[in-house]
């Protein structure tokens, strides 16, 4: 069945001296997708822009970019949009019995899907490298002849066991081995141990950015703003298409995921990104996003 969210994401930056110049990349509109269909979608930008387009990404992503040349302290990039998703997991048992080799061997091969595609999910990328320490891990998991929807929900519930969810243990520059040698971060890095896992074995895997619709506490009101941007992984399985999993949540992604952008890692499709100019410093940096079902 089919969700509607509203999905408001609001970032208010303010400096200490005048700005300039500023220029940004965003990646903040979902995508269309098989099982997900955004209805409406609009950015809106104080100061307005001198100039703002938008256009697809290398991987399809909607990206907008902006530049503005009048001198100002603040910048306000709000992204409003109404999206419908449908349960990604239907349809599993397709492939799900699938032997995790024969996945493997498929993308090897180039049986039954776009080959650039897979090769550049399988190779390494500037934030996830293979290893054979990730090899070494993905193999308690993927053990021969292993279902491959059986096994990437076990490489998904191991990390979400063995490492650590800790809001500013790490941040982007922090390298993957090291999130991987003290077993903690946040959801970017456990999507990044999962794609460098599922590489180090010769599966392409996906890095995905979004929103997840999330719960209040027992007997609490949902808090305006509580919401927050969100990271998965998702595998390639040929002939059957990209099976996505949550590695924060344990989960297989479901209708409360909601896609704005695929990459080869964090790195290809930050929220927003871009370079200013002003001799002072950022002073406060504030993120809210709402993610709320509506009629539909």
């Amino acid at each position: 069945m089919a969700v509607r969210y509203e999905v408001t994401h609001r970032t208010e930056y303010r400096y200490e001296a005048d700005v300039s110049d500023s220029y940004g990349q965003l990646h903040l509109l979902p995508r269309n997708l098989p099982g997900q269909r955004c209805h409406t979608a609009e950015v809106v930008v104080d100061p307005i822009p001198d100039d703002y387009r938008e256009r697809l990404d290398y991987f399809g992503n909607r990206v907008s970019y902006l530049a503005i040349h009048c001198p100002h302290r603040a910048l306000t990039v709000t992204a409003t949009s109404i999206v419908a998703v449908e349960d990604r997991r239907d349809g599993l048992s397709l492939f799900g019995d699938r032997p995790w080799e024969q996945a493997r061997d498929a993308v090897r091969d180039g049986q039954g899907l776009d080959p650039l595609d897979a090769v550049q999910c399988v190779l390494n990328s500037p934030l996830v490298q293979s290893s054979g320490a990730f090899a070494d891990y993905a193999a308690t998991t993927f053990t021969p002849g292993r279902p491959v929807l059986d096994a990437v929900t076990d490489i998904c519930h191991r990390i979400h066991a063995d490492f650590e969810y800790e809001s500013g243990s790490t941040s982007v520059r922090t390298p993957l081995d090291e999130v991987f040698a003290q077993r903690k971060g946040v959801c970017q890095d456990f999507a990044h141990v999962g794609i460098a896992c599922l590489r180090s074995i010769g599966l392409p895997a996906r890095y995905v950015s979004g929103y997840l619709e999330t719960d209040p506490p027992p007997d609490r009101p949902k808090l305006k703003g509580a919401d927050a941007s969100h990271a998965w992984m998702s595998v390639l399985v040929p002939q059957a298409g990209w099976l996505d999993v949550d590695p924060t949540n344990n989960r297989l992604a479901n209708n409360r995921y909601v896609v704005t952008a695929y990459g080869r890692d964090y790195g290809d499709v930050p929220p927003m990104s871009g370079v200013i100019y002003t001799a002072g410093k950022t002073e406060s940096l504030r993120v809210s996003v709402d993610v709320v079902a509506v009629p539909g």
